[in-house]
């Protein structure tokens, strides 16, 4: 359409829209100061961040909602598994179990010959694997025969065409191959033999390719087990492994002792030589430099300087204890003389006879004067002990200095001794030390052949008398009943296999949708109250479900209706705005079913087609295009030219009118505040059909001017980023958002089963009584 057909400043006669905003934002502010109390609160812990605990009903519901995905993974591998075991061949199974021993029974212990006793975790995997060895098949395969006869190839499993035909028809299947054959027939089939060494490698293959070892936990068991597709030849087979590693095991026991019995020889008859010529030339050297050793090996020179070099020790000590006994004679008085010379000395009885004539003297000097002549006799008799005492202590001095002087002596004389001793002690050490390499060589040989010679006769003691440490506790029989496949077995792994399968794909499908399917994802990650869940339709059509009014679809937005009478503290948003992120998420279903709910209300309800891009209520309402809201916005036309009436007298509908060339500058003009204002004094409910969010600036200018706004999210198809997107564009416009809505909600697809499934038909439709009834 021209632009020119929308003048943005015409106002024709009867427009009741003035031509500029009326006082700007405060106008309108004061148009919807008693409806503007919008409780639009995130829901309760949206702030206190996500719970850390791992929500199992969650993943429940995962596994739910693709509870078809998970039976059909799990009925193809189960199916797969069925067929595998029915297209497999019978395999039978026969165990020998043996005991092997570390250790046999010892009749001679020879130390590197015979094992060493207890639990060698070493020796016992080393048994394990000989089992497995390469030459124990070929062994095995040479006592039965198995290269000179075509036993192996008529035990080769079938083709997939033979199993086939053998599941399809029982009566074909293969007859028991022989176990061995007789040794004439094995002559013969010999001589026709065109390759033996490949005949040998491919019967050695398969016989190592059947053997399973199995030890027997906290014992020293062993079960060795072959499997073949005849039962007889698998007891035969396992059997003679059985038979063929104690055999082998003897063998390689008596080569051993073989072996240590030869190379012992050889080196007993090379060290006897070594020793005889070592001895030689330690007695030629001896007799050359005059040497004679002494009882131990060193020379008499040599012995002497140890025993003088310990007596000047012992003389030192003793010259040590002498010095310190006269520099401590040597005080003053006696109190520094040591205590053990005052045993059988009288210093000690003069001492206290001093000491008792110095007290009597003392008392009595109380009484008399010291020239009174008991005074004087007393006096010289202290003197008189004096005097002894100092004659004792001095003896005892000169005794004490005596000692220290013979201590002396004695050790100057041993130091002169031991130097002259020492001196001769260098040069016999000197002569001695080539004597000294000549003596290890001949002690060192000596030992080795002594060591060898003991060895040696102990091995030839042992070499036949060494019983075996393998025996067999129960032999193999025929088995009865086929080991494997087993059907159930392989149906339980098929099952568990499949159900891990089919649980692991849906958490990653899972994973992967980025939408938002329930109610709980909408206040997780949108931090939005739902104010009402909208069913899915699956045969009807919006149109059709709203017809009945005892149908879910009915009942769920009745519940949106009150819903919203309780989203703010003054009832519903006189001017709701209903938006979504994208198109084609249930925007205008949801405008014309909730005017039509407030209709009943007795309520007068204006419905304004707000999308100027792609309107479809005029559509859905079956209603005939032509002015409407980008009309009204251009001047063109007035509120009354604009307003289409319904057949109900209580809802008037405003369309969009002709589609303008740019509707962001219409919806951003003066007159959309200055129509809401009007309409909100002659109507009780103004309801716009927004257009989506994302992409344009419509949505966010509608927002603006509403008093509240309603959010549309549809199950399984709106993406979390681009609602959270949205609500975040909303919000930078500051958008009242009361809430969100989510619409097309399948609660079986979702994973929760009837919990809302029946949230909305309590009463329930006609067709959902008669459906139960059926039931």
């Amino acid at each position: 359409m021209a632009p020119d057909k929308f003048p943005m400043n015409a106002n024709p006669s009867g427009s009741s829209l003035p031509a500029a905003r009326p006082s700007g934002r405060a106008l309108q502010q004061q148009a919807f100061s008693e409806s503007r109390a919008i409780v639009a609160t995130p829901v309760d812990g949206a702030d206190s961040g996500d719970d850390d605990g791992i929500d199992l009903l969650a993943y429940w519901r995962m596994l739910v909602k693709r509870r078809w995905l998970i039976a059909g993974i799990v009925a193809a591998v189960v199916a797969i598994a069925l067929i595998s075991t029915l297209l497999t061949p019978p395999t039978y199974r026969a165990t020998v179990v043996m005991q092997i021993e570390a250790q046999s029974m010892q009749i001679m212990d020879v130390q590197g010959i015979t094992p060493v006793g207890g639990y060698d975790r070493d020796f016992n995997q080393t048994q394990y694997e000989l089992l497995k060895s390469r030459s124990l098949a070929e062994r095995v395969v040479g006592d039965l025969h198995l290269a000179d006869t075509n036993v192996l190839e008529r035990l080769e499993p079938p083709s997939w065409t033979d199993r086939l035909r053998n599941l399809l028809n029982p009566g074909s299947r293969l007859q028991e191959a022989p176990v061995a054959p007789e040794p004439a027939a094995a002559e013969g089939a010999g001589a026709d033999a065109v390759d033996p060494i490949q005949k040998l490698r491919v019967a050695t293959a398969q016989v190592q390719s059947g053997v399973t070892v199995s030890p027997v936990r906290d014992s020293h068991l062993v079960r060795v087990s072959f499997d073949s597709l005849s039962p007889a030849f698998a007891a035969r087979v396992a059997n003679a492994l059985a038979d063929g590693f104690i055999a082998s095991s003897m063998d390689r026991q008596f080569g051993a002792s073989s072996y240590a019995k030869k190379y012992l020889e050889d080196q007993l008859a090379q060290l006897k030589s070594q020793l005889e010529d070592s001895e030689r030339a330690l007695v030629s050297f001896a007799q050359k430099e005059d040497i004679v050793p002494g009882a131990d090996g060193t020379s008499l020179v040599g012995q002497n300087l140890v025993s003088l070099n310990a007596s000047l020790a012992e003389a030192q000590q003793q010259r040590i204890r002498a010095e310190a006994r006269w520099r401590a004679a040597s005080g003053a008085s006696g109190a520094t003389l040591p205590a053990e010379m005052f045993v059988d000395s009288p210093v000690r009885i003069l001492q206290q006879q001093r000491a008792t004539l110095q007290g009597q003297y003392q008392q009595k000097l109380q009484v008399f004067k010291p020239d009174y002549p008991e005074m004087l006799a007393l006096k010289s008799q202290i003197d008189e002990a004096s005097r002894q005492i100092d004659v004792e202590l001095k003896n005892m001095r000169a005794s004490v200095k005596a000692e220290y002087d013979s201590a002396l002596a004695q050790e100057k004389l041993l130091v002169e001794q031991l130097d002259s001793l020492r001196s001769q002690t260098l040069e016999t050490d000197r002569r001695s030390i080539q004597y000294n390499i000549f003596k290890r060589d001949v002690d060192t040989n000596r030992q080795l052949y002594n060591a060898l010679l003991q060895r040696y006769k102990e091995v030839g003691m042992a070499g036949g008398a060494k019983p075996s440490n393998i025996s067999i506790i129960d032999r193999a029989e025929v088995p009865k009943s086929r080991f494997k496949p087993s059907l159930s077995r392989n149906l339980m792994i098929g099952l568990a296999l499949g159900l891990l399968l089919g649980v692991m794909l849906a958490l990653l499908l899972e994973y992967i949708d980025d939408t938002l399917k329930t109610p709980q994802d909408i206040e997780q990650h949108l931090k939005l109250v739902v104010l009402g869940i909208i069913p899915k339709l699956a045969r009807q059509t919006p149109r059709e479900a709203l017809n009945d009014p005892r149908s879910a679809f009915s009942e769920s937005y009745r519940s949106v209706r009150t819903a919203l009478q309780f989203s703010t503290d003054r009832g519903v948003p006189k001017v709701l705005l209903i938006t979504s992120p994208a198109a084609t998420e249930g925007k205008s279903t949801s405008a014309l079913t909730l005017a039509n709910n407030f209709v009943q209300l007795g309520k007068r309800v204006l419905l304004i087609e707000g999308d100027l891009r792609n309107p479809s209520l005029a559509k859905a309402m079956g209603l005939p295009r032509g002015p409407g809201l980008s009309s009204l916005l251009s001047g063109a036309k007035s509120l009354a030219q604009s307003v289409t009436h319904t057949d109900n007298q209580k809802l008037d509908v405003i369309l969009s009118g002709p589609l303008p060339p740019s509707p962001t500058e219409l919806l951003a003009g003066s007159r959309l505040v200055s129509l809401l204002l009007i309409a909100a004094q002659k109507y009780d409910q103004i309801i716009i059909d927004g257009p989506p969010v994302l992409g344009i600036a419509d949505a966010p200018i509608l927002a603006n001017a509403a008093v509240g706004t309603l959010l549309i999210v549809q199950s399984g198809s709106s993406r979390i980023s681009s609602a959270q997107a949205a609500i975040k564009r909303l919000r930078v416009t500051h958008a009242r958002l009361i809430g969100c809505l989510l619409t097309q909600y399948d609660a079986k697809a979702s994973g929760y089963g009837y919990e809302y499934e029946g949230y909305y038909a309590y009463g329930g439709s006609t067709k959902l009584l008669e459906r139960k009834a059926r039931r």
